[in-house]
């Protein structure tokens, strides 16, 4: 009937609103059982939506409700047990393609780019976590856990030493002094030479401890001090600078 209006009775729409809460399917059958009608379930759903007849249902599941098919498996050969969809399901352990010949034991080293080495500890997920650093294992291993806000520095250059003593967790706003360069006017910790590395560093924890104390009282920090110090500077010159007489434009006589 689609195209054309479809009649009904005064009664019709009386046991229509009447019986609007019911499940699609069984308000269809019901109705046209009732009436002797041949209407199609989607021309009762739309006169539902123009009448502004509301079920209360939304289609989605309430909390705690659960679906009625919790707990029954798949038949035999059928959803996910079907052969063509377990071909291609993974299980646990079940390495193929690619990935078993990827795939390294754990226990196996690594390079990465920068140098350092790197050991996998485990298969598990995140995968990110498979990996760890030597040098860190081992530092943890002699000393526990490295304290919150600090990274280990490899302290004679040698980055496959991996040996504790040769690293030191160093906070990480005192490694970025350690890079040094031409901002700060310092020479790398690791383009040094040997004799000079421990000044460097300790140098660095100085410069470091004496910021944080700065910090720590309310003192002007950095770029906001140094700021201040310009204006500070340009005042002092505007004060000192002689004033320059104003000129009088003279006019075509040569008066002022």
């Amino acid at each position: 009937m689609k195209g054309r209006a479809i009649p009904y009775s005064a009664e019709e729409m009386a046991w229509l609103e009447e019986n609007r809460l019911m499940v699609i399917s069984d308000y269809t059958v019901a109705f046209n059982a009732r009436f002797g009608r041949n209407i199609d379930a989607k021309n009762l759903h739309a006169l539902r939506k123009r009448k502004g007849w509301k079920t209360g249902r939304t289609g989605c599941f309430a909390k705690g409700q659960e679906p009625h098919n919790k707990g029954k498996p798949c038949a035999p050969g059928k959803g996910g047990r079907h052969p063509n969809a377990r071909k291609t399901q993974f299980r646990k352990g079940n390495r193929t393609g690619r990935a078993n010949l990827n795939y390294q034991p754990i226990g196996t080293e690594r390079i990465t780019e920068d140098g350092y080495r790197e050991r996998k500890i485990h298969d598990g997920l995140p995968m990110q976590s498979r990996w760890q650093l030597v040098q860190r294992i081992e530092w943890e291993k002699a000393n526990g856990p490295i304290p919150e806000g600090y990274a280990l520095k490899c302290l004679n250059g040698d980055k496959f030493n991996t040996d504790p003593s040769n690293w030191e967790p160093i906070h990480r706003g005192v490694l970025a002094r350690l890079n040094g360069g031409r901002f700060r006017k310092t020479i790398p910790y690791d383009a040094a030479a040997p004799e000079l590395k421990p000044t460097i560093m300790a140098l660095a924890k100085l410069k470091h401890a004496a910021r944080r104390a700065r910090d720590s009282d309310g003192s002007p920090k950095g770029r906001d001090a140094k700021q201040g110090s310009a204006r500070s500077a340009t005042a002092r010159a505007a004060r000192h600078r002689p004033e320059t007489p104003i000129s009088t434009p003279l006019n075509q006589e040569g008066k002022a």
